[in-house]
């Protein structure tokens, strides 16, 4: 009962919280955010911990200052990401090109889109990854993202509620494959997040910095059935915005079997995912526990 009342209490101080964002102008809030950032960096020594150890396996060569550097800034950016989805009530195809810059991006999702087929947009937790799938929309496309149920309705609805008023359609991760496969049939965009370890969803163990990392394999099961391009995708963070960047579809070769061929497509897609984390480490989520599965536990 005692959780039940904090999830309420956490509840309604995110809703005072979104409707303090959208008074206060937008460079404000950000800098609120990134104090905030700091605060919970030094107040939450387990996922400090947690993020520490990541990074270091990640990151042998650097040193603790650097690795400390980086753990505060990832606090402070999560923290931004509140406050700019909190602020997608201010988001419009007017004010759009003063959150987000581009090259190329509408060429290459318009290339995509001419097969029919739909199109798979593979973003990860980095960056502010629900502003690419809010970026599209807000440009006339038509884009549904496939989201994980949140353990607390209000949390859920609260979100899904920002993400419907640019234009964001959303599917559950547990819905029927049909529902999810009817998006690209109709050729729309359709937002997937697969760069984490969830044991309770089908995947292979593929490297990932160094070790294996048990991944989803339903962007290439998806791409396998339907025909659509997985086209990566980054929202990466700049000073004062953000820069949005789509790599080329991912090729997808076959192999001797299917399995080996949803293996050998994600060890591809997930290298790419690899090379941007790499060059921008405080732009991920490190607090993650990515390798938790080890491949004994799936056989």
């Amino acid at each position: 009962m005692k959780i039940k009342t904090r999830r309420y209490y956490l509840y309604y101080l995110a809703v005072c919280g979104g409707i303090l964002i959208n008074i206060i102008p937008l460079k404000a809030g950000l800098w609120l955010a990134g104090f905030i950032g700091r605060v919970v960096f030094a107040v939450l020594p387990r996922e400090r911990r947690k993020m520490r150890d990541n990074l270091k396996n990640a990151f042998p060569e650097k040193k603790d200052a650097e690795i400390n550097r980086i753990s505060k800034e990832v606090f402070s950016n999560l923290c931004r990401n509140a406050v700019e989805l909190a602020s997608f009530r201010k988001l419009t195809p007017r004010t759009l090109d003063k959150w987000v810059t581009s090259d190329g991006a509408y060429e290459k999702i318009d290339r995509a889109l001419s097969k029919g087929k739909g199109v798979i947009m593979l973003a990860s937790h980095f960056g502010n990854w629900e502003l690419i799938s809010a970026y599209f929309t807000l440009r006339g496309y038509d884009g549904t993202v496939i989201a994980r149920r949140i353990y607390f309705h209000k949390y859920d609805e609260f979100i899904n509620r920002l993400r419907h008023y640019v234009g964001v359609g959303v599917i559950y991760r547990d819905d029927s494959p049909k529902k999810i496969l009817r998006v690209l049939k109709k050729n729309a965009m359709l937002g997937i997040l697969a760069d984490q370890d969830v044991d309770s969803i089908d995947g292979v163990f593929v490297d990932f910095f160094g070790r294996p990392a048990y991944t989803p394999k339903a962007p290439v099961a998806l791409a396998l059935a339907s025909g659509a391009p997985i086209i990566p995708c980054f929202m990466i963070k700049e000073k004062g915005g953000h820069r949005l960047v789509l790599e080329d579809p991912v090729e997808l070769e076959e192999k001797s079997d299917k399995q080996e061929t949803i293996k050998f497509n994600t060890q591809k897609w997930s290298r790419i995912v690899e090379s941007y984390i790499r060059r921008y480490p405080e732009q991920w989520v490190w607090m993650h526990r990515r390798w938790k599965t080890k491949p004994a536990e799936q056989g």
